[in-house]
């Protein structure tokens, strides 16, 4: 029999996260403040983050040390199982071998906890005693409302207004865990209130409910801090997790991955499975290929700029040198398949600018396609989010069975959909539709770029 599911013992948790920042194969960028365009200082960022992860976005040390209160968390879920997806190989007629890393078995049914659990762990131990944040599908305003239930920390969460009706069981579950949710744009903040005069219909955006947040946070007298689910350095480096013990399970399963593919909204589950792999072919000479998959209603990667640009759209938030549709950017309604940033982690985009990772943008249906495909083999409903990196792997698994070739395929199963029925009710209803995101409306976007110096 087959072996398809190579399992780590709770002893084999990481100790250590990965910080990428060790190997860049490219300077680092500045981080701006918004109002000066000048590098920012620890002052100006202490207003939203504590000390402690301040320190992780900037630490040059390959190795930072995971609290031990953290580990146990951890435990609740982790180490989580690599798995060889053998019944969608004979299903796609493939001599590829695809493996899949499901981070669908945390609590909230997603990889996003592997960054919620730190950041709640190092405000609680900074005196914070609330924090306030943005979600787009619900998976991040779920893992933060959890870890902020364990570490007894009041949360405000900012949730895409056109999500918080799309998905209503998620912003449930955030509400069950004591968090109070609100459809962004809202009335509460200035910034929302400026756009619902607007427009009292605005479906809201990531960048919108980010800038609702951080107005939060930064107006509160330093009551509240802010946290983010993905983008920033020290997010992505505690999601590092995945790939160190994908590392270690493939040794187990005496194979190691050709292509490793994650799907790409802020780059948090992609950089969280890839990065570990990226560290092996930067100091082991290894030459695993590394796939990003986005949408192609959102491509920042593909068909973004890469410049420095607003972290939000209010530009309150920090400017980062970036992949980019504009800070302005907002998401068709019709898109159902999450991933819905404006810009891209400033790591993964320079990344992809050197030439270490590839993009690819693939469009709704064939996403949803995929999505269906393999949960008819393996039984898995996937997140839309994760699809995308499912629709790649299958795309890259035909074009061995074309030219007979046995590669290693592995993809970050980075949540399950349990609570997407409405997306996949669309598409089995033929309501979706493929769409490329205007051109027009990108070229218009770079002209309210911030004009810096660097």
């Amino acid at each position: 029999m087959t072996t398809t599911k190579f399992l780590l013992e709770e002893s084999k948790i990481p100790k250590a996260w990965y910080n990428i920042n060790a190997d860049m194969p490219v300077p680092p960028q500045p981080v701006l403040h918004p109002g000066t365009k000048e590098p920012v200082t620890p002052d100006f960022l202490s207003v939203l983050f504590p000390m402690s992860l301040i320190m992780q976005e900037i630490s040059p040390d390959r190795w930072i040390e995971i609290p031990e209160p953290v580990r146990e968390i951890y435990k609740l879920w982790r180490p989580t199982p690599l798995i060889r997806a053998v019944r969608l190989e004979k299903a796609l007629d493939t001599p590829a071998h695809i493996y899949f890393k499901y981070e669908g078995v945390s609590p909230v049914g997603s990889h996003k906890p592997n960054t919620a659990v730190p950041q709640a762990f190092y405000n609680k131990e900074a005196g914070t005693k609330a924090l306030t944040t943005e979600t787009g599908a619900g998976q991040w305003g779920s893992a933060l409302a959890m870890a902020c239930n364990f570490f007894g920390l009041d949360l405000e969460i900012y949730m895409v207004k056109v999500s918080y009706h799309q998905k209503p069981y998620r912003r449930i579950i955030m509400q069950s865990y004591g968090s109070q949710v609100y459809a962004s744009p809202t009335d509460r903040t200035n910034y929302g209130r400026a756009l619902l005069e607007k427009d009292p219909n605005n479906p809201g955006s990531l960048g919108i409910a980010i800038s609702e947040a951080v107005e939060v946070a930064a107006t509160s007298g330093g009551a509240k801090k802010y946290s983010l689910g993905s983008v920033l350095g020290h997010v992505l480096m505690h999601q590092t997790v995945i790939g160190i013990e994908a590392l270690e399970q493939f040794a187990m399963a005496d194979e190691y991955p050709d292509i490793v593919i994650g799907c790409a909204g802020g780059g948090s589950n992609f950089a969280g499975f890839t990065y570990p792999f990226l560290h092996q072919n930067f100091t082991n000479g290894m030459k695993t290929r590394v796939i990003a998959a986005e949408p192609a209603s959102c491509p920042s990667l593909t068909r973004g700029k890469y410049t420095f640009d607003y972290g939000d759209t209010a530009m309150m938030a920090p400017i980062v040198k970036m992949h980019t549709l504009g800070h302005s950017f907002v998401p068709p309604s019709i898109h159902a398949g999450g991933l819905r940033y404006h810009g891209m982690a400033p790591s993964v985009s320079a990344l992809v600018d050197h030439g270490d990772v590839e993009a690819r943008a693939v469009q709704q249906t064939a996403t949803f396609e995929a999505a269906l495909q393999f949960a008819r083999a393996e039984g898995i409903f996937p997140a839309p989010e994760s699809s995308h990196a499912i629709r790649v792997a299958i795309d890259e698994a035909l074009k061995c069975k074309e030219s007979g070739e046995k590669k290693v395929i592995a993809f970050n199963l980075s949540g399950h959909g349990h609570f997407d029925m409405t997306a996949y009710e669309s598409y089995l209803q033929g309501d979706l539709q493929d769409y490329d995101y205007p051109q027009a409306a990108i070229e218009a976007a770079m002209t309210e770029l911030p004009q810096v110096a660097f």
